[in-house]
């Protein structure tokens, strides 16, 4: 093993320009993790929001600091000889930052437990795309909502990372789905499910998308009072669940006081549910969108096209090449 690998870092939070290549300590894995050689990761918005000096920032250890939760490689190393992820074996999920350096490197040390074999549909790019986006979807509309047939299920900023998911996801499940979004996203994201695009530039969605039992926020109140507006359209009983939850801290008052339950979701970086996930790929019951693949280098750039909104799907860091196919058995 090779004592240091090549990673994008930060040596303090700020502006995009803080991330930048550098030969840092390699990846070691102990007790349960697998060690992954990473070809692509995910950019997600916790990692935009953690280098800007919020998200996790406060718990990062010593810089410099390594992000990026989401990844799809090869694993290098595994816990034990009788392990189900052996070395060669093609994978993707979540890694532990801040606790552990992230994804946006070229091994990452991950907890097995948050480490599952990639869809065979998809290629490197496309799985890093995945993990954390789609395992908040499922743990906001199935885990939590518990999303079912008849329902009517109003998702804010439909065509994101977390958003393309969850409205596949609320689609599949049997419910009415409605969506806010841009003019250009419209049939996209008619064509993931959505019954209704409300267009977010021309109409106001409490005025048109009529009563709803779930609404999934992934917006919160950082922008024209979306959470407090989602209220108006929930009926009595109703469920709101927020992901960007410092973004409305008198959500639980608001809610209770119109009889409306109401909760945050924070992902939970489970493999067996990301194995579901697996299967409902390779089935094509969900696709995954790709908005943009960048080398690792433009980092920085993954990040201004995340804060200055507007993407399809999600955006995702090349690492490395893609390793030779496995051999036909």
């Amino acid at each position: 093993m090779t004592e240091t690998m090549r990673a994008l870092v930060i040596d303090r939070t700020g502006g995009p320009d803080e991330l930048h290549i550098a030969e840092v300590p390699a990846a070691r894995r102990v007790i349960d993790e697998v060690l992954v050689r990473v070809i692509a990761a995910g950019v997600n918005p916790i990692d935009v929001k953690t280098r800007a000096g919020r998200g996790v920032s406060g718990s990062l250890g010593a810089f410099p600091a390594v992000l990026g939760f989401d990844f799809a490689g090869v694993v290098e190393a595994s816990p034990y000889a009788a392990h189900p992820l052996q070395p060669g074996d093609r994978v993707y999920g979540m890694a532990k930052v801040p606790r552990a350096a992230g994804s946006y490197a070229e091994l990452v040390a991950a907890t097995s437990l948050s480490v599952t074999p990639m869809p065979t549909s998809l290629d490197f790019v496309q799985a890093a795309a995945v993990p954390l986006a789609a395992l908040t979807a499922w743990g906001a509309v199935v885990d939590t909502a518990r999303v079912h047939d008849g329902q009517r299920v109003l998702i804010h900023a439909g065509a994101g990372g977390v958003g393309h998911f969850a409205v596949q996801l609320a689609a599949y499940f049997g419910a009415t789905v409605t969506t806010t979004g841009s003019p250009r996203n419209a049939e996209f994201l008619r064509e993931l499910g959505a019954h209704r695009v409300v267009d977010y530039t021309s109409e106001r969605f409490e005025e048109v998308a009529g009563e709803q039992d779930v609404v999934i926020d992934l917006i919160g109140n950082v922008h024209d009072e979306t959470g407090t507006r989602s209220l108006d359209v929930l009926r009595r009983g109703g469920l709101i669940v927020n992901i960007p939850t410092a973004s409305w801290p008198t959500m639980a008052a608001e809610a209770e006081a119109r009889g409306i339950r109401a909760t945050g979701y924070s992902v939970v970086p489970d493999a067996r549910t990301l194995a579901v996930m697996t299967r409902l790929i390779d089935d094509g019951a969900v696709r995954v969108h790709v908005d943009r693949e960048l080398p690792l280098e433009q980092g920085a750039e993954a990040h201004r096209l995340l804060e200055a909104g507007h993407v399809r799907g999600k955006v995702v860091l090349r690492i490395a090449s893609d390793p030779a196919p496995p051999p036909v058995e």
